[in-house]
């Protein structure tokens, strides 16, 4: 099967080399909004079409982190059903929280990538060596980014990053021949 999706080749220069992903929750997993309950437990609401890039981050080799302002059971519970084994939750300095995270793999910023939407999220993205953004993201988010999705935060942002990642990193049309069972639970 030859693949149909393509990205600009100055985009996969650009991405070339990363071996994590660094991953915002809120308006880029989900569609940014919250949903508190009466009892003051929040949900959210997650794509399968970005639990399955993930997974196929996994598979091709490349480290997905998540690093979130916030914290809640239903995150927890969808990272670990992804098998997402790296993150930092409640993280007031997304920077100081990831540090770490890209010493247990022993990567440097050089081999990172970073999608995000706010203010929060640029000291992660002016050190990466790939940025990227959701349309709905602040307009200096937008402006830090290499690229902006065509998809939505919570509709497929996420698994658009992915797929540029692993289209950049070689691996896109091996995937596609042989990941075609659901990778996610």
């Amino acid at each position: 099967m030859t693949p149909a999706l393509s990205f600009a080749p100055e985009l996969l220069l650009q991405a070339q080399g990363v071996r994590a992903a660094i991953f915002d929750v809120d308006g880029v997993l989900t569609d940014g909004r919250l949903y508190i309950g009466e009892h003051g437990e929040a949900f959210k609401a997650f794509h399968t079409l970005d639990g399955h890039g993930l997974k196929l981050l996994i598979a091709a080799g490349i480290d997905p982190l998540v690093v979130s302002g916030r914290d809640s059971p239903a995150l927890r519970r969808r990272l670990h059903d992804l098998g997402v084994a790296r993150a930092a939750f409640g993280a007031a300095d997304k920077v100081q929280a990831a540090e770490p995270l890209l010493r247990q793999l022993e990567l440097e910023w050089a081999q990172v990538a970073v999608i995000g939407d706010d203010w929060p999220d640029l000291p992660l993205m002016s050190r990466a060596r790939f940025a990227c953004a959701v349309p709905g993201a602040h307009a200096e988010v937008r402006a830090a980014a290499h690229h902006i999705t065509s998809l939505r935060g919570g509709h497929g942002a996420a698994r658009e990053f992915c797929d540029l990642l692993l289209c950049a990193a070689g691996r896109y049309a091996e995937l596609l021949r042989t990941q075609r069972g659901s990778l996610d639970r």
